[in-house]
Order: C-alpha cells, then sequence, then structure tokens
C-alpha cells in the first residue's frame, strides 16, 4: 500500500514539475508598431505591463514591412501603423480586425540636420532643398513603402522641389534608420518625424514641413484578425489618458478623446 502511495506522490511530483512553467507563463502580447513609437510605446507598454500582469513584446519596423509580415502570418496582436495606407492594406488583406481600428496620433514632418551651425531653414513654396544640402545626402524613408518617406516626397512635389533632389536621396528601410544617418554624420540632411528629433540628441530640427504640403499624418492602430482576447485591454489603455500623457511628452498629437 505505502508502495502504490509512494508512486502516486512521486507521479504527482514528476508531472507538476512537467506542467508547471505551462501554469506559470506569463500572458503576453505581441505588438507589431512603426519605428517611429519606440520610445513613447515602450514607456506605455511597461506602464501597462505594471497595471495588468501582461508582457508586451513589441516589434518596431517600417510599417510597409510590418503590414506584409502580418499578411504572411507572423503572430501579431496588436498593429501600429504610421500611415492609414498600409491599416488599410491589412484590412484589406483581412489580417486585421477592422471594427478595432482607431486613428490614434497624429505628428509632424521635419528637416533635420547634424550641423548645428545650420541656420533655420524656412520651408515653403520654391524651396530648394537640392542646393541646401550641396554635394551631400538626405536621409529618409523608401519613398515608395516606408510612411516617413512618402510624405517626405509628397511634401517635396508640392513645393517644386523633387525633381532636383531626387538623385540626393538616401532611403533607408525605416525613419530610425534615417535618423541615425544624420546622427552618425553619414548625411547632412535629413526627414523625419518631428517626435524622432526630440529623442536623438545628435541632431537639430531645422526646418518643418507645411501641414498642408503632405497628407495628414495619422497613426492608425487595431487589433490583429488573430489577436489573443487581451488584446482589446492594451488597446483601451493606448486611448487612457495616461498613454496620452505619454504621447504628447514624446511630441505625439492625441486624436481621440482619453479614456479614464
Amino acid at each position: 500500500m505505502h508502495r502504490v502511495a509512494g508512486y502516486f506522490v512521486a507521479l504527482a511530483i514528476l508531472l507538476g514539475s512537467n506542467h508547471a512553467p505551462a501554469l506559470a507563463q506569463e500572458k503576453r502580447l505581441t505588438v507589431f508598431a512603426a519605428a517611429s513609437m519606440k520610445n513613447a510605446l515602450d514607456d506605455i507598454s511597461a506602464a501597462y505591463t505594471a497595471k495588468s500582469g501582461i508582457k508586451i513584446v513589441a516589434s518596431y519596423a517600417a510599417s510597409s514591412a510590418l503590414a506584409k509580415q502580418i499578411e504572411q502570418g507572423a503572430p501579431a496582436d496588436i498593429f501600429a501603423s504610421a500611415d492609414t495606407d498600409w491599416m488599410d492594406y491589412t484590412i484589406g488583406k483581412k489580417t486585421i480586425n477592422e471594427p478595432s481600428r482607431v486613428n490614434l496620433l497624429g505628428n509632424s514632418l521635419v528637416l533635420i540636420a547634424k550641423d548645428s551651425r545650420l541656420d533655420k531653414v524656412a520651408i515653403g513654396p520654391a524651396f530648394d532643398l537640392s542646393k541646401l544640402v550641396g554635394d551631400g545626402k538626405i536621409a529618409t524613408g523608401d519613398v515608395k513603402s516606408v510612411p516617413a518617406g512618402k510624405y517626405a516626397k509628397a511634401a517635396l512635389e508640392k513645393l517644386g522641389a523633387w525633381q532636383a533632389a531626387e538623385p540626393k536621396f538616401a532611403m533607408t528601410e525605416n525613419v530610425r534608420a534615417a535618423l541615425a544617418l544624420v546622427a552618425l554624420g553619414e548625411a547632412p540632411l535629413g526627414i523625419v518625424y518631428s517626435t524622432d528629433a526630440k529623442v536623438e540628441p545628435g541632431v537639430k530640427i531645422v526646418g518643418i514641413f507645411p501641414a498642408d504640403s503632405h497628407p495628414a499624418i495619422i497613426y492608425p492602430v487595431a487589433a490583429t484578425a488573430t489577436a489573443k482576447p487581451e488584446a482589446a485591454g492594451y488597446l483601451a489603455f493606448l486611448r487612457s489618458s495616461a498613454a496620452r500623457t505619454i504621447f504628447e511628452k514624446y511630441g505625439f498629437s492625441f486624436l481621440v478623446s482619453p479614456t479614464t
């Protein structure tokens, strides 16, 4: 009898040790977000984890790359895009839970420089970016796919400066890579979001593109079609007053009425 009882005790211990990791495994959500959101979203996700106990695993890249990864089956729960086009793309591919979508944030487009001696530049019609950069390069995201690059090209086309400046562009896989090129002195000028310039002490803003020179910069967020149920809570937190305070600290504009 004692031998049988001992067997069951040993079996219980064995099963307990095998299953303990599964039982203790923390809940987590995977967030795919535009590279320009990294600093703000890291802070917000840390605050959400402290509040909910749910760990946030974030992947930052160009919105275009993230949208394609989601389309190919990457296990994301949340998608945060730096433009509406790539969110529309994912909705068209039926990889996003469309009713969960909200246009959360706004931003502005700026010209940055490494050389602190460069004077402020008035950006408007007849703005000659090609002459300003001389023999150097202008860093921005790929103008065919990366939202920051698309906004930059649209602005320069409207201002009549694109054709002359186009050969001088160094296009990167995301906006933070363009920011790094300028901060490292690899490109004397760059076009990024104001929020990027705010977190990089190695650059300064030398000009601001008029808001009407490019499509409105809007960051939509949504749950994916395969999101875990906990995604709804994280999306709600992104709309909260606490999140708004963090986003605005980093220079984003908050486009929705905050929830408590």
